[in-house]
């Protein structure tokens, strides 16, 4: 019989929560999902990434990922290691005034959040374009990786993600 791992619990919890926000609650739609074992590495990632309904100019990403040492402490039950996960939340949106909107994305971020590590944009354009358009990626990555002990967390985690994704779409 195949043992779950923390990674694979953390998933299944997940990804039924943030579907049930789509096709129960009808808040959301997903737009993307990934589901990837890397063999030369062996780790496991899991993405769902999703934007509101009513506001469908930003999106969310959520990625939970398993490295060899976080899969190995659990299969192998190395004392002193805490099997997890790492949680990495991303999200995208178009943006037009740099320094302005910038500023405000990471008012929205460490408004909701409080993160411990500082949320990162990333600005991209593409070369040759006319056009004063760029594209904001931000990330908020955490200090601590996640077990089956913040499972239960995961439907607040998902109601800031949706709290982000409304103010970010006010600014």
């Amino acid at each position: 019989m195949f043992d779950p791992t923390v990674f694979d619990n953390l998933k299944v919890a997940m990804e039924n929560a943030v579907y049930d926000l789509d096709n129960l609650d009808s808040r959301i739609d997903i737009t993307q999902r990934i589901d990837r074992l890397e063999m030369s590495v062996m780790s496991r990632e899991f993405a769902v990434q999703f934007r509101l309904r009513e506001h469908p100019d930003v999106t969310a990403e959520i990625h939970l990922k398993a490295d060899l040492s976080n899969l190995a402490a659990e299969i192998l039950e190395i004392e002193d290691q805490i099997p997890g996960c790492s949680l990495l939340l991303r999200f995208n949106m178009e943006i037009h005034e740099l320094e302005t909107q910038c500023s405000r994305v990471e008012n929205v971020l460490t408004g909701i959040w409080k993160p411990d590590l500082r949320p990162v944009q990333t600005l991209s354009q593409i070369y040759g374009e006319k056009t004063s358009t760029y594209q904001n990626r931000i990330e908020l990555r955490f200090s601590r990786q996640i077990n089956e002990e913040q499972m239960e967390d995961i439907p607040e985690l998902l109601e800031h993600i949706l709290l982000t994704l409304i103010e970010l779409n006010k600014v």
